[in-house]
């Protein structure tokens, strides 16, 4: 639902100014950067998997064939070894929330609902430098979440958001790739018709949208189905286009900001989404 990236890297030029500027540099290089290796889901395979693979909350779809590689070892979205609290806590975050960003993410979609019952939020998207500070890269924009608020325990057909920490791995749309770093699936099956809660019409609410990882398995497409919790605890939960009302259980950015969204993630910098009402992310 981009503008230029804000990444930084480390340089990996070492001038000749003698040995102490050498190791000067080979120290920062050793300390600047925190791995590329692609960032999956939270939780799966009892509760370590989850990921929610279905048409968005706002719909369901056929499956889709095939991941398109290894999802590699779930990210966790409560405290534990892989999901230690950050060096520089998020803006909006208390220590519990905070603790289940995982410490080799350096990209998180902060979600903040207006209240436990509001359908109203605002997204903000933070990238922690070398020296793991973080700094606002883009937003904040407006955004919807589901009708009815938010919720700890989702459940199918409950129209409550779930709150958070997962991992964003994997887009998707009607449209073509807008010049995303993710792996990207262009499908007729994102289409959609209808009307909202507001009586809006849905279509192109699927234009362009990223699977958040609940209920899911990492490193498919957002149209797979499979449901590593069950169906009872709800499916396709996606970052989508805004369709001007409440969501069924997805978040929604206005067209341009989810371009610019797609634009800026890169998977190298393990980006995940921090999603809830705002007295829940201050816990």
């Amino acid at each position: 639902m981009s503008a230029s990236s804000v990444r930084s890297r480390p340089s990996r030029t070492r001038t000749a100014r003698g040995l102490l500027a050498a190791a000067s540099c080979a120290a920062l290089l050793l300390t600047g950067c925190s791995g590329t290796a692609r960032h999956p889901a939270e939780g799966a395979a009892s509760e370590r998997t989850a990921g929610e693979g279905a048409v968005s909350g706002d719909k369901d779809a056929s499956p889709r064939a095939g991941a398109r590689g290894s999802a590699g070892p779930p990210v966790e979205g409560r405290p534990g070894p892989g999901a230690t609290a950050a060096p520089a806590a998020l803006p909006g975050l208390g220590p519990l929330t905070g603790a289940r960003v995982p410490a080799k993410a350096r990209q998180a979609l902060v979600v903040t609902g207006a209240g436990r019952d509001s359908s109203a939020s605002t997204a903000a998207l933070h990238q922690r430098d070398a020296h793991g500070t973080w700094r606002l890269a883009a937003g904040p924009w407006p955004a919807h979440n589901a009708l009815r608020g938010w919720t700890d325990d989702h459940r199918a057909g409950d129209l409550r958001t779930p709150v958070g920490v997962f991992g964003l791995g994997d887009a998707g749309g009607l449209l073509p790739d807008p010049g995303t770093e993710l792996p990207y699936d262009q499908d007729e099956q994102f289409g959609d018709s209808g009307t909202g809660y507001l009586d809006e019409s849905l279509e192109g609410s699927f234009d362009y949208v990223l699977a958040i990882d609940y209920n899911r398995v990492p490193g498919t497409s957002p149209l797979d189905k499979t449901r590593p919790l069950g169906l009872g605890k709800g499916s396709g939960i996606w970052l989508h286009v805004d369709h001007g009302g409440p969501t069924k259980g997805c978040v929604s950015l206005p067209r341009g900001r989810m371009r610019e969204l797609l634009r800026q993630l890169d998977p190298a910098l393990r980006p995940v989404v921090v999603m809830g009402d705002a007295e829940a992310l201050r816990k």
